[in-house]
């Protein structure tokens, strides 16, 4: 909620991922850890504090059962949410970024999609599929573009010929591009993945591996300090003060009557 409360400030929208909010809620990998009612105590809560706010939601394999997905689709709809990912992966799942993921049997994840596309009202379906084989990739592809889904993915995906190729395969269905840090996609500008003819991008971990990287020097440069806090009066540096004044938008009395975001 805190990386949230900064990442408003620059931005009209949430990716909500499920590697970031492994790792931050779990202190674990992504690699299925997460339980549905956590990730929706979540989006409620940054919903009640972003009432303006998309809210993108990766909702990983559905959390295995086809049943629990549309149910688990349906209370995120009711929350607010904005949209949710759906990916083909079987258990044990990985990152999408990841070496070693399984995928379920094409027929299997489109029926599976296809639950959760008539269980939702107008709540955006991002199709997702993990394939890593390349003629594999492009059958999914254009399965997926063929669906009701109102977006695909493909993750992973390893270079700009790839890019084009899959967007070659899906005609005019909008294509979504994920970029994490140290992934196995290509870092590209969106510029260049507009030019790609890419509709979508989403980043998974900025404000988590920004923090890290942050949060290790603040107690290197405590213990060289030996314990000294830094002068937030002299560096203008967050403290007390900065901080609660950011908390105190998200109050949501502070919000009047504003709708939550909806996609159109």
């Amino acid at each position: 909620m805190y990386s949230a409360s900064i990442a408003a400030q620059h931005y009209n929208g949430f990716f909500v991922s499920g590697f970031g909010f492994a790792a931050s809620h779990y202190g674990l990998p992504d690699i299925g850890f997460i339980a549905w009612p956590d990730m929706l105590a979540f989006v409620e809560r940054l919903r009640l504090a972003f009432p303006e706010h998309h809210l993108l939601v990766d909702i990983d394999d559905g959390y295995v059962d086809p049943e629990v997905a549309c149910h688990v689709v349906q209370r995120l709809e009711r929350t607010g949410a904005s949209g949710v990912i759906l990916e083909d992966q079987r258990r044990p799942r990985r990152c999408g970024h990841a070496d070693g993921k399984l995928i379920l049997p094409l027929e299997e994840y489109l029926e599976k999609l296809q639950l959760v596309l008539s269980s939702r009202t107008d709540l955006v379906v991002v199709a997702r599929t993990d394939a890593t084989e390349e003629s594999e990739i492009l059958r999914r592809a254009a399965a997926l573009a063929e669906t009701d889904a109102d977006v695909v993915l493909v993750d992973g995906v390893r270079s700009v010929e790839w890019i084009r190729k899959v967007r070659k395969v899906i005609g005019n269905k909008p294509l979504l591009f994920n970029q994490i840090a140290g992934g196995k996609s290509p870092r590209l500008s969106l510029s260049e993945l507009s030019e790609l003819g890419v509709d979508v991008a989403i980043y998974s971990t900025p404000c988590l591996f920004a923090a890290h990287g942050a949060i290790d020097g603040a107690l290197s440069d405590l213990k060289t300090a030996d314990g000294r806090l830094p002068d937030t009066r002299a560096t203008g540096a967050i403290g007390v003060k900065g901080a609660t004044e950011l908390l105190e938008r998200n109050i949501s009395r502070h919000h009047g009557d504003r709708q939550p975001a909806r996609v159109g």
